[in-house]
């Protein structure tokens, strides 16, 4: 049986044996995710898992000063609501949606109960967590000792593999809440990317110019992360 759209849309669901998805298949159901939208907030109970399909979620640690930080980002690859499986009903962080599109949504008592089953479904899912454990150690070092256009070449790069896209529906405030710096600071940094033609910036949007470029400017946790994504693809 051919895969329907809404399944190979998503990585984590694509992989899974037909089997496995006709049981998941009668829960999941399609939804639309418009930016902004908050799914829980840290310490939140989470009944819903989404999977996204071309929207990108970013995952926000907020201290009580109301700084904020984004702690990873989920596109097609990966799933929001990782710490059901863990047996936690209670979210680690605010999961906002940066870039609108659809997504698939199912109850997280029934994702739970086909992941204790222990087939494929519990195989992606571990591997995802594990590729997202790497991430943020690795972003704790790059947010330590690299600079902020660094930082900032290495984000947009990993948005642009996310969404599939180098038109990004962004605001350099935005950017600068998820990179915990000041939005000046990211202001100041854009200027040079854009004056070296590596990236064009308009009123919230932001056009990657030149890939290779963008690429060489970007701190080494890019390719990092990039090389991880692509082992967690092939596994």
């Amino acid at each position: 049986m051919p895969q329907d759209r809404s399944r190979s849309a998503n990585r984590l669901l694509a992989a899974l044996p037909e089997v496995e998805y006709q049981r998941l298949e009668p829960h999941l159901n399609s939804v639309s995710l418009s930016v902004g939208t908050v799914f829980y907030e840290a310490s939140e109970k989470i009944e819903t898992v989404y999977f996204p399909k071309m929207a990108l979620i970013s995952l926000v640690s907020i201290l009580s000063n109301g700084s904020t930080t984004e702690v990873s980002l989920v596109g097609g690859t990966g799933m929001v609501g990782l710490p059901v499986i863990f047996g936690s009903n209670l979210s680690h962080s605010r999961a906002v949606v940066q870039v609108p599109n659809g997504g698939i949504k199912i109850s997280a008592q029934v994702l739970k109960q086909e992941f204790d089953r222990g087939g494929e479904l519990q195989k992606q899912l571990l591997l995802y967590a594990d590729t997202r454990l790497k991430e943020v150690a690795q972003l704790a070092v790059c947010n330590r000792h690299h600079t902020i256009e660094e930082r900032l070449a290495r984000w947009l790069l990993t948005v642009r593999d996310l969404t599939q896209s180098d038109k990004l529906p962004l605001t350099q405030e935005f950017i600068g809440d998820m990179l915990g710096v000041r939005r000046s600071g990211v202001t100041i940094a854009a200027g040079i990317l854009q004056k070296a033609g590596l990236i064009h910036c308009s009123r919230g949007k932001i056009n990657i110019l030149d890939n290779q470029a963008l690429e060489d400017v970007s701190c080494e946790c890019y390719q990092l992360f990039h090389d991880n994504f692509y082992r967690q693809e092939e596994n």
